[in-house]
């Protein structure tokens, strides 16, 4: 039984392919478009998920879409006369990409499936997230907890998921969004909407929550439950194409940055705030979320799950025993979510739970597009491209001297995760013993802000030693203080913590042999770990675009299957 998830028309369209209720493909419509956040209908991606699944669509038994678009356009419509005559701009350049395409995905799916002749199931957008995060985790039972900037209606949910049921039974409602809020900082700050939220996670960092006091005050009305209110004076995003107001400037005396200008130390100081109010609010939320279930397991899902630093808050202080946060809880991984929901509660399929670690982050992670050594050979042999072929016992010792000697290295194996973060198949790894390397990372590869942290990917066995952890974080969802700042320097915040991987033999063996290999050589089981792209682009998807990077940066070295480049060669 096929099941086929399809996001898109917002940002991040992605789509996934469920046999029996496990994932076997999922791929953002980015990696083949090239374009960062592409929110177009996601054709190739649909396109790979069925070749590589070796079906056709009249395989797919059912196609589920993330959110149902007649309620979103109720949602508009209102919106729009509410706010009336402001909005007339925004409203002439948004219902016209309605009514001529979005409205319509029924007979887009149709058209782009021939051959298909199952259901079509339209759960709404907060349950997307909830089955997400749900179905990917190991529990039995737990409370779901779902937060973005807006679904149809909704900005946060919460209620419990249970075998295969999900009651949503809580919600926020439009315009009043902890997302929305953060996102208004974060278009202030001279980021892009939805794009941009995790560079305000890492800038917050720098600065003091000055202006802790003045949000609570002014802009957000905070109950004892979390439930939020917006003061809609200072917000712009309900009837214009910006986020905030002139009276919002005026508030905090500060226009909005420019993109690409040098930050000042109040824009750090808004982002310490912001952040600090958001971690304020998520608590709230999460401790009445756990008083009304009486739930020990908690599960995240929606946008605001990105922020790990967040996260680390609720892990530390709310009163659940565990929690779970998926690689991609945001849009794209609702692609994953609908096809769930349309499994296990629309068709009403039985779900078993497996409690294999290695095996449930293997299919809620590893299950992008791969190229096998033949096939990277015959592309590196047609273009002239001079390599070394290296013993696939030996790859991982190879790969972890050159890194030891201070080498960047691009590492290119098997499937593409799922998910915005780069896990150990599509990354550019470095030694993070260098307190200099995270200058030469993002100023002469990543080409991004200075500001900007990297990750740590530490073998689990090992990570409660360099970091202040007691459970896996496979996707890097967490953040934890760092216990050895001085030992691993490049991947040791301003704040003295880092957002971490652990790393699991069984989960990634290939990966994991590496870093070990590393510790052998060095005594530090850790490597920095952070995606094979240059700010603005995707992760790269093909062997030829891993190749652009080693051309492209200051790249030393790229391992893309069993062959070794050097961008000296």
């Amino acid at each position: 039984m096929y099941t086929l998830g399809i996001s898109c028309y917002y940002h991040d369209s992605a789509a996934a392919l469920l046999r029996d209720g496990h994932v076997i493909a999922a791929v953002e419509e980015e990696r083949f478009t090239r374009i960062k956040f592409d929110d177009s209908f996601p054709a190739n991606a649909i396109s790979w998920c069925l070749t590589d699944a070796g079906i056709t669509p009249a395989d797919v038994g059912t196609v589920a879409f993330y959110d149902k678009p007649v309620l979103k356009l109720e949602r508009l419509l209102d919106n729009y006369i509410t706010f009336a005559p402001r909005g007339l701009r925004s409203f002439l350049d948004v219902m016209p990409k309605w009514l001529h395409k979005r409205l319509w995905v029924k007979d887009e799916i149709k058209h782009s499936l021939p051959g298909f002749e199952g259901d079509i199931v339209f759960p709404e957008h907060h349950m997307s997230h909830a089955a997400y995060t749900f179905f990917t985790s190991a529990f039995d039972n737990a409370a779901i907890l779902t937060i973005d900037g807006v679904g149809e209606w909704t900005t946060t949910s919460f209620g419990t998921g249970n075998d295969t049921t999900i009651t949503l039974t809580h919600d926020i409602r439009w315009p009043h969004s902890i997302g929305l809020l953060y996102s208004a900082f974060t278009y202030h700050l001279g980021f892009k909407v939805n794009e941009g939220e995790y560079k305000l996670m890492g800038m917050a960092s720098y600065g003091k929550p000055e202006y802790y006091d003045l949000i609570l005050k002014e802009l957000v009305d905070v109950k004892h439950d979390g439930s939020i209110r917006l003061n809609m004076r200072y917000f712009a995003f309900a009837h214009g194409r910006v986020m905030t107001t002139a009276a919002f400037s005026e508030l905090f005396g500060v226009m909005p940055r420019l993109h690409n200008s040098e930050p000042q130390q109040v824009h750090f100081d808004m982002g310490a705030s912001i952040q600090r109010v958001l971690e304020d609010i998520l608590l709230k939320m999460v401790r009445h979320v756990h008083r009304e279930t009486r739930q020990t397991n908690l599960c995240l899902g929606g946008g605001v799950a990105l922020n790990g630093v967040a996260n680390r808050r609720i892990l530390q202080e709310s009163p659940f025993d565990q929690i779970h946060v998926p690689p991609s809880p945001g849009d794209a991984g609702s692609a994953v979510g609908c096809a769930q929901f349309a499994h296990f509660v629309h068709n009403g399929s039985k779900r078993h739970v497996t409690h294999d670690a290695a095996a449930k982050i293997r299919e809620n992670c590893y299950v992008g597009p791969h190229y096998s050594d033949e096939a990277i050979q015959a592309y590196l042999d047609s273009n002239g491209i001079t390599y070394e072929c290296i013993d696939r016992t030996a790859l991982p010792e190879v790969a972890a001297e050159l890194v030891s000697k201070h080498n960047v290295l691009g590492w290119y194996q098997g499937r593409m995760e799922w998910g915005p973060r780069a896990l150990g198949n599509r990354s550019i790894l470095a030694d993070p013993r260098q307190a200099e390397m995270k200058d030469v990372l993002n100023k002469k590869i990543k080409h991004r802000e200075s500001f900007r942290p990297f990750a740590p990917s530490v073998l689990e066995e090992h990570a409660s030693e360099y970091f202040d952890i007691d459970m896996p974080s496979p996707y890097m969802s967490l953040v934890a203080s760092v216990k050895k700042p001085k030992v691993i320097p490049a991947v040791t915040h301003v704040d003295g913590t880092a957002r971490l991987q652990t790393v699991s033999r069984d989960a990634n063996p290939l990966y994991y042999d590496l870093i070990s290999e590393f510790y052998k050589i060095t005594g530090v089981p850790v490597v920095i770990n952070t995606s094979m792209n240059v700010m603005g682009e995707p992760i790269v998807n093909t062997p030829e675009q891993a190749h652009a990077i080693l051309l492209n940066t200051e790249m030393d070295f790229l391992v893309m299957g069993n062959c070794l480049l050097g961008r000296d060669n």
